[in-house]
């Protein structure tokens, strides 16, 4: 089958050896992260320019409705990599190295069993150092960047990763104060890879950084000079920067390919990892400055933004270009999503893709019903899951379920994109048969495993520059950011607490995923971090909150710590609070305890009676300022 696709494309020359000419394709594909549905000049955004992109668009294909694999970074990879959707994924979390399962495939590995040389050059976020999920154990010949998107929130970490062994960079103290621009090192080693084998097939993975994490780009960027004067807050000039100096490295990539004379013969994309997140909102710009699921024209705004399942979380942009092969000026409404990927550079590539994906080929789609030899081929539906979110696509209906046992909502796309007249009631019939497909689509997540966490910890506190024990310095009142001044951090006692390294998030009710306040930071040992649950959107969740941790095993447990907020803010922090414990992550019974917090950054400590259970459920009922929210910088735990 895969011989005949190749043969449809032109690639086979019957009764010859295979040659420069009729080798198959090579496969370079840029992933911008954060970069939203609207936020390239092709779609009309007049505030961000991308030159290189619109005209890749001009000689290529658009495509309207090719979806993320998920609303967050490693969800969506996995997704991209594994050819699945995140029901069937092994990476459903986001906490930063949760790791592919040792035995999975992904594209590159596909590739190279075809003798394909792959690289991968930016952000993985499938699995930390030391575990199953690295990129080398999953058909990466090079990985350059970071493992960890926690480490990748700097760019100028002391180190990042080639292969899992440390790569200086001189001069770089952490967070955004450094010497040597990350990007710049990673973007020069896709470069590279790409000289190095271009007399082989590819495959160049380019998961870039920007323009998310730190909105960093060094003033002598020619991208800056563009809008270093415009009128908006700096960190929305340096993130449109950012954008742009990404297009100009597109065009830096295609002009490399044709200067190698390999133009023909690769098929270059472009996209997008996960929803927009309306960064810069403002009561001018409710959805954000650079409107990233506002239409610009129209004002029709998609619902959502990254972290949630609503169309905003998952809307990015997408374009393919290879010439000779791809039509130019073509725009594709083909309903799609990141487990196509897989399958589709498996067609391209002459490749057999495992039985076990979700994923449809897009080939003809891409190239042509006739070129490619085939009708295009339609999903039943569309599915993703996330945290407490659920969202199921058919054709114009989409239904969402934004907490876990909560009441659906149904939408018609056809006369309401921005989902905001919920149809639930008057179509009962369509949203059973939806969530009778939903409930099929899932099956419990199994995650890889690690050796030891000790390098994946280490990689983490990078982001702050200290690498070899902590990434906060101990002060006689507490910690803090090393060079930081002020009111040092308080941290939880260690007496007697319980070890945190096995502990994971079960379920959390609501987390800001936008800017990276996620449940996990309340159990990841640094006061620093926060968990706080969800206050952007059309209406922040209110009470009550529940935050579920798995200790990983039955413990004995008689006191729970709590860290409120260090910062300047007391935004979230929990006034009451009721506690309750089980072997059973779906199921508590009453409360083991309820108690008022003070409004203090001491840590706090509530007493019960010793119980046995592997599952503890945090519930908040209220703020201490009467606020809708929920935060927390740690929970501990003692007992046996």
């Amino acid at each position: 089958m895969h011989r005949a696709v190749l043969a449809c494309l032109g690639l086979l020359a019957l009764g010859s050896s295979v040659t420069a000419e009729t080798r198959p394709p090579n496969v370079v594909y840029m992933m911008a992260d954060e970069l939203g549905y609207y936020e390239v000049s092709y779609m009309g955004n007049p505030n961000i320019r991308t030159p290189n992109l619109d005209r890749m668009a001009a000689a290529g294909i658009r495509f309207n409705n090719l979806f993320a694999g998920s609303s967050v970074c490693a969800p969506t990879r996995c997704s991209f990599l594994t050819g699945k959707h995140s029901g069937h994924t092994s990476v459903r979390v986001n906490g930063g190295g949760t790791p592919l399962r040792a035995e999975e495939e992904t594209i590159a590995s596909l590739l190279k069993r075809k003798g394909y040389a792959t690289g991968g050059f930016g952000k993985w976020g499938c699995g930390g150092r030391d575990s199953t999920g690295v990129p080398e154990r999953h058909g990466f010949d090079v990985f350059l960047g970071y493992y960890d998107q926690v480490h990748a929130h700097s760019f100028y970490p002391p180190y990042i990763l080639r292969n899992s062994e440390e790569v200086p960079l001189a001069g770089n103290r952490g967070l955004s104060d450094g010497e040597t621009y990350s990007h710049y090192v990673i973007f020069e080693g896709a470069g590279d890879f790409i000289r190095q084998h271009k007399d082989q097939p590819f495959f160049c993975y380019l998961p870039v950084t920007p323009p998310h994490g730190a909105f960093d780009i060094p003033d002598s960027d020619p991208a800056w000079a563009m809008y270093q004067d415009k009128p908006w807050p700096e960190p929305a000039r340096r993130y449109a920067a950012m954008v742009t100096m990404i297009d100009r490295q597109l065009g830096e990539l295609l002009a490399l390919l044709k200067e190698l004379g390999l133009a023909e013969q690769t098929l270059v994309i472009f996209s997008g990892d996960n929803g927009g997140a309306d960064y810069f909102a403002s009561p001018e710009f409710p959805r954000g400055i650079h409107g990233a699921n506002k239409h610009p024209q129209t004002g029709v705004e998609y619902r959502g933004r990254k972290g949630n399942l609503y169309e905003g979380g998952l809307r990015i942009p997408f374009v393919a270009y290879w010439p000779g092969k791809i039509a130019p000026g073509r725009v594709s409404d083909h309903l799609c999503y990141f487990p196509d990927i897989l399958p589709t550079i498996a067609d391209v590539t002459g490749s057999t893709p495992p039985a076990d994906i979700d994923g449809i080929s897009i080939l003809p789609s891409l190239i042509g019903q006739e070129a490619a030899c085939r009708p295009q081929q339609q999903h039943e539906y569309l599915y993703w899951e996330i945290g407490s979110w659920t969202a199921i696509r058919q054709g114009d209906w989409r239904a969402v379920q934004p907490k876990t046992g909560g009441a659906w909502e149904l939408y018609d796309l056809s006369t309401d994109p921005s989902e905001s007249n919920d149809v639930a009631a008057q179509h009962p019939d369509v949203l059973a048969k939806l969530k009778a497909l939903a409930a099929a689509a899932h099956e419990p997540a199994v995650e890889g495993t690690f050796t030891t966490t000790e390098r994946h910890e280490r990689d983490r506190r990078a982001k702050y520059g200290k690498h070899d024990d902590t990434s906060i310095e101990a002060t006689p009142s507490g910690v803090r950011k090393k060079g930081q001044s002020g009111q040092a951090a308080h941290r939880l006692p260690t007496e007697d607490a319980l070890a945190n390294k096995a502990w994971k998030i079960a379920r959390v009710s609501s987390e800001n995923a936008g800017n990276g306040k996620f449940a996990v930071n309340a159990i990841d040992g640094n006061p620093l971090t926060i968990w706080h649950t969800r206050f952007s959107g059309d209406e922040p969740e209110k009470h009550p909150h529940e935050l579920v941790i798995d200790l990983g095993a039955s413990r004995r447990l008689r006191v729970l710590r709590y860290l409120a907020r260090q910062d300047n803010s007391w935004n979230g922090a929990i006034r009451d609070l009721e506690i309750a414990v089980s072997d059973d992550p779906d199921a508590f019974g009453e409360p083991v305890a309820k108690t008022a917090l003070m409004k203090t950054r001491e840590p706090q400590e509530i007493a019960f009676e010793p119980t046995a259970a592997r599952y503890v459920l945090i519930r908040a009922l209220s703020e201490v300022n009467d606020g809708p929210w929920a935060s927390a910088a740690e929970i501990g735990l003692v007992g046996e």
